[in-house]
């Protein structure tokens, strides 16, 4: 978004003022009218940064935008290095809690491991503690931890989570799904005694306890005795329970030895709203996570520092390490920052393989699944635009696509669809369907072109509420020609929107995204290859379905103008009247006449062949 001298009428002055900043390092403190604090930012060279809020043609975010259009004026803080002025801004942003700096807000509470009071309990994750007899573990400040314990637990030991009451509903149905993919064993089927099943949940809840080395180390002995023992079938089922306790430990995110004390933290976006999500592990397990709404989203890398500096400012302790979803710039700045804070040793790192990838990647569906809440969308369609922004390079997520399709019959009926995505959705009021008028034999590009220049056309003189809105990103259902053929449109109208095209294969599938000048594959990105299939899919049923009324309207033109009298003017008006052809045939003679300004001789002619048709 541009900032104007209409948006905000100081800025003469405040580029006047800028022209004479200094080049040092220090922090700058935007003011409102009210000599009130609106937001503070940090910098390697003032002049260089604060120019950049205010420079003529500059494209701004939103968020920043709205905050440049309120500054009325601004002061600012010299400091010897970038360091200090890092240091600087944590501490004036935590004093005077600027509105257009991030403010944190978690999503705190307290929960529960229950165990149920029943012949055949289960385990369940609560936020309450009744007085109903059951045995409660806990509490814990997180329930995102709890809920992800007792999943680990119900699976390692595959206890039941159907709803089916024991041991009444014994043999009664069939088992489900879950007990022959080996994730309950069974209890339905009557098979295991109400002492042999209360053995097992007694051992997933030393396991919740106590973690996977200790529950192994137990079950051992077990083994062990039993087999002494000759109790082979007991034995034979301790060694499967802890091969499943093993097996899980290597892919499960909730216990982990080899983790020491570690931060993973993780930003989703969509539109421009962004939320945070830590993943906090202490002692070899999952101890807690914390999510914070951070309003309007900023530039990905500053919105990480940022987040950085303002969640471990107001901590009593941190631990050694911290692990991000992506790279940062001023990592070793922020890293020095809090080594000296909390007198210990502090590494910032992405991870971009194993176990710590996917821990990053656990953090980012925490974040994902909390905004899709606030901003009413699923996570599939956050994770979705996100993906599709990182493939594509594009400055930020796209909140508004728009696609465009072009249909024909040889060179007759050449028409185009267009359809628009907003935020991962069909919004389809927004939907236009055009028909080519200045190209005469088949020409997709030149078509294309056509198209998306009386689509900015409109843009620009504002006539269609559904051609008000530039989109975030363009996609045309079509190659490297397409892309290059429409580029020269957009740059001599002024149009900077990122321009792709969508490749199929030879079964008319999505198969790449051109760029002009080769091809991005989206085989790893499903999520993005599923919405831009979905795309060009609709696009096409759009622009396929325009092509075929406009062929059937205009067969019937032709049968029309077969009565001597009827030519293609009078056929057009009996078509735009009538539109389809039951409501031709309903139509009288005489309504015929009156339509298409004929003699009531003609008119009935007229009518026979229409009842033919």
């Amino acid at each position: 978004m541009y900032i104007t001298d209409e948006d905000n009428p100081r800025l003469p002055f405040l580029r006047d003022k800028t022209s004479k900043l200094t080049t040092s390092p220090g922090c700058y403190i935007m003011k409102d009218k009210m000599k009130k604090i609106i937001y503070i930012g940090k910098a390697k060279n003032l002049r260089n940064r604060v120019t950049s809020y205010f420079r003529k043609g500059q494209d701004h975010l939103p968020k920043v935008w709205k905050m440049v259009s309120h500054v009325y004026d601004y002061d600012f803080i010299v400091t010897d290095s970038e360091f200090e002025a890092l240091v600087l801004e944590c501490s004036l942003i935590k004093q005077y809690t600027p509105k257009y700096n991030i403010l944190l807000k978690d999503d705190k509470g307290y929960s529960y491991i229950r165990v149920t009071n029943e012949d055949y309990p289960r385990l369940q994750a609560v936020l309450q503690k009744y007085d109903d007899g059951a045995e409660y573990i806990g509490p814990y400040t997180s329930s995102f931890a709890v809920k992800q314990a007792v999943i680990e637990a119900n699976k390692v030991f595959m206890l039941p989570t159907c709803t089916r009451k024991f041991p009444q509903d014994f043999r009664k149905q069939r088992p489900c799904l879950n007990m022959h993919i080996k994730q309950c064993m069974g209890v339905c089927t009557g098979k295991f005694s109400k002492e042999e099943y209360n053995s097992i949940v007694r051992q997933a809840v030393d396991y919740i306890r106590n973690g996977s080395s200790d529950s192994v180390e137990r079950l051992t002995e077990e083994m062990n005795k039993a087999a002494e023992e000759l109790d082979f079938e007991l034995a034979a089922k301790l060694r499967d329970r802890i091969q499943a306790i093993q097996k899980a430990a290597e892919s499960q995110k909730i216990i982990n030895d080899d983790i020491r004390d570690t931060d993973i933290i993780a930003i989703a976006q969509n539109g421009e709203m962004a939320c945070a999500s830590v993943i906090m592990y202490r002692g070899g397990r999952l101890f807690d996570k914390a999510s914070y709404f951070l309003g309007e989203k900023d530039d990905s890398v500053k919105m990480r520092e940022d987040f950085l500096m303002q969640y471990y400012s107001s901590k009593d302790s941190i631990p050694k390490d911290i692990l991000l979803d992506e790279d940062i710039t001023n990592g070793e700045i922020i890293e020095k920052f809090l080594r000296q804070k909390y007198d210990h040793a502090v590494n910032i790192s992405t991870p971009k393989r194993g176990q710590f990838l996917r821990l990053t990647t656990l953090a980012k569906s925490n974040a994902t699944e909390y905004l899709s809440i606030k901003v009413g969308r699923t996570s599939r369609e956050i994770t979705a635009l996100e993906e599709l922004a990182k493939a594509l390079g594009l400055p930020k997520t796209p909140r508004y696509i728009e696609c465009y399709d072009i249909s024909n019959l040889a060179s007759t009926n050449m028409v185009a669809g267009m359809v628009v995505f907003e935020n991962g959705r069909p919004c389809k009021k927004y939907y236009k369907k055009f028909s080519i008028k200045t190209v005469a034999e088949q020409n997709d590009y030149a078509c294309m072109q056509e198209v998306i220049e009386r689509r900015f056309r409109n843009y620009f003189e504002k006539t269609d509420e559904g051609f008000s809105i530039m989109p975030d990103l363009i996609l045309l259902d079509g190659g490297n020609g397409h892309v290059n053929a429409v580029e020269p449109v957009l740059e001599r109208m002024g149009v900077t929107c990122p321009l792709f095209g969508l490749v199929k294969d030879s079964k008319h599938r999505t198969r790449a995204v051109a760029t002009g000048g080769g091809e991005i594959s989206l085989a790893k990105c499903r999520a993005a290859f599923n919405l831009v299939t979905a795309i060009q899919d609709e696009v096409h049923r759009v622009a396929i379905t325009y092509q075929a009324q406009k062929h059937k309207k205009n067969a019937h033109r032709l049968e029309i103008t077969k009565v001597k009298g009827i030519g293609d003017k009078k056929a057009a008006k009996l078509i735009t009247e009538y539109k389809t052809k039951e409501a031709l045939k309903k139509a009288t003679a005489e309504e015929l006449a009156k339509t298409a300004g004929v003699n009531i001789d003609t008119a009935r002619e007229l009518k026979e062949i229409i009842d033919e048709m």
